[in-house]
């Protein structure tokens, strides 16, 4: 059930620190180069080094869970792929659909007084990329994409959330974080920090209150209203 815009003020009135996923409360990051073609892109670039892809790999359509896939079945291979994604992210972010809501929630936390900080599996370079692209940089505190070679950084691992928390200087329950998955819920929780859970699909709605959201939304206007 969608929250009300009660339940959402109570929500967020004691609210210093937004923390925003990225691919889903701010863009749809892969709408223009799609997730399969960059998996694909990655296979593509470990067979042209001579490299052996691992099991599954041939199969695997989310480029983030390839990523996980060739680390952990080949872990000098980690940093070489990482950057390659990357690099596909970048390019992604060029041509990703911006969320209807995603910058109005970004402005309005700030007009507010609130701080900013974007929390997300994908690389920080191409958050930054999209951010600047779209005027958006000034209002981010931080930005928290995963630690380069390092994809066990990534969420459901709540380091990143740890790290703009600590960066941010403000304590968890201060905060609270938007995502549009169950993995960011469940980060959430393990870093002490309550979720609004994003359901931007049928059937999100489920998943995120059984991995424990706080509220749930089926639009980002509808927090950006709240927070204004």
């Amino acid at each position: 059930m969608t929250a009300t815009p009660q339940q959402l003020a109570d929500v967020l009135r004691p609210v210093k620190h937004v923390l925003l996923d990225f691919d889903g409360p701010v863009c749809s990051v892969f709408a223009g180069l799609p997730a399969p073609e960059v998996a694909r892109r990655l296979r593509e670039g470990l067979l042209a080094a001579g490299e052996q892809l691992p099991a599954g790999a041939e199969e695997e359509t989310d480029p983030l869970a390839l990523l996980r896939l060739v680390s952990d079945a080949r872990p000098d291979l980690t940093e070489r792929t990482d950057a390659a994604l990357a690099a596909l992210e970048t390019e992604a972010v060029r041509a990703a659909c911006p969320t209807r809501g995603g910058e109005s929630v970004l402005r309005a936390a700030v007009r507010s007084g609130r701080l900013v900080s974007v929390v997300s599996n994908n690389a920080g370079t191409a958050i930054e990329a999209y951010l600047a692209e779209h005027g958006l940089s000034d209002d981010v505190a931080g930005v928290f994409g995963r630690a380069p070679g390092d994809p066990s950084s990534m969420k459901p691992n709540p380091r990143l959330l740890l790290e703009a928390i600590d960066a941010a200087g403000i304590g968890a329950e201060r905060c609270i974080f938007i995502g549009d998955a169950a993995r960011d819920v469940e980060a959430g929780e393990a870093a002490g920090v309550p979720t609004i859970g994003y359901a931007n699909k049928p059937g999100k709605d489920a998943k995120l209150a059984d991995a424990g959201a706080v509220t749930i939304v089926d639009s980002m206007e509808l927090i950006a209203d709240a927070l204004a």
